[in-house]
């Protein structure tokens, strides 16, 4: 029997199967850095999501018992993974359960972004009928897309961006052109200056942050759309703020930020009427978090056979 803590929402549905399969769940979620480091000694297993970070002190705190982290997602830079291998703590994620909700996100943001839809509902509702003021908007038909990232999310998007009629290229060291999606590989810099819409999937590390900085909106077309559901710390946001002002950039549709939690009052990015933002909510939806779940609870029924 293993001892599996579980530091964010799971579905209930997956804890039962866990549980079915002989192992202890304990539901501990919202902890704090100190809290999750005087908690974890003694589990064999920890689930953890966006919200908790695995850093070296809980893995060192845990070195004794702790034999798997698994994130319900797809990224794992909320976890310190070369530290985890050096103390033989498997790592492990959920890659295909979230990509599609992902990508609808993306998708809702480009669509919001380029139609005003946040401004004339807003309008709307105050009583003001601003049908001039929303009346030139941008089409993705016939625009071009480029995917920063070529991963499970990235591919989700494309296909469905190829259902608008949108041209799609892309840049990703790691990834070569998939026969199944007609997107074509580029260097960064051809991607700033081609596309009509750009759009973020990769991790943020030493590579990507701020892979999109004042010199990358220098290169774009005047009234470009920016999208990012990815990962904050990907964009320079004072630099994006800017780019939209001078009207480089069109508009911005943000699920991520390099600070988060994050609101409006704290950020004049946030506040701007040109940016569409959400709470990191790219995974949230009912069908994701049953899929995260499942995948998750046959992680670690497998693991501990």
């Amino acid at each position: 029997m293993a001892r599996v803590l579980i530091c964010d929402p799971v579905a209930d549905d997956a804890l039962n199967v866990i549980r079915q399969a002989g192992h202890e769940v304990v539901v501990k979620t919202g902890m704090d850095q100190d809290t999750l480091v005087e908690t974890i000694p003694g589990f064999d297993a920890m689930v953890v999501r966006s919200a908790t970070k695995v850093r070296v002190p809980v893995l060192d705190q845990a070195r004794d018992s702790l034999k798997l982290v698994v994130r319900g997602g797809v990224g794992v830079d909320s976890i310190d993974v070369d530290h985890a291998e050096k103390l033989g703590i498997a790592v492990k994620n959920t890659p295909a359960a979230s990509s599609v909700a992902v990508a609808e996100l993306a998708l809702a943001h480009m669509l919001a972004c380029c139609r005003g839809v946040t401004g004339a509902d807003h309008a709307m509702k105050e009583g003001r009928w601003e049908k001039k003021a929303y009346s030139k908007g941008k089409e993705l038909f016939q625009s071009t897309l480029g995917l920063i990232g070529f991963g499970r999310i990235a591919k989700e998007t494309a296909r469905r961006a190829q259902a608008f009629g949108m041209n799609i290229v892309f840049h990703d060291p790691y990834a070569t052109e998939d026969p199944s999606i007609a997107a074509k590989k580029v260097d960064l810099e051809t991607l700033c200056k081609q596309a009509d819409f750009i759009s973020l999937h990769v991790p943020h590390n030493d590579e990507t942050h701020h892979i999109l900085d004042a010199s990358k909106f220098a290169m774009m077309k005047q009234g470009t759309v920016i999208v990012n559901c990815g990962r904050g710390g990907t964009i320079d946001e004072e630099s994006l703020l800017q780019a939209i002002e001078s009207g480089t950039v069109h508009s911005a549709g943000l699920d991520v930020f390099e600070c988060e939690p994050l609101t409006g009052a704290e950020s004049p990015l946030v506040k701007s009427d040109k940016v569409v933002a959400s709470p990191h909510v790219g995974a949230g939806t009912v069908g994701a978090s049953s899929r995260v779940g499942a995948e998750v609870a046959s992680i670690i029924v497998d693991f501990f056979k």
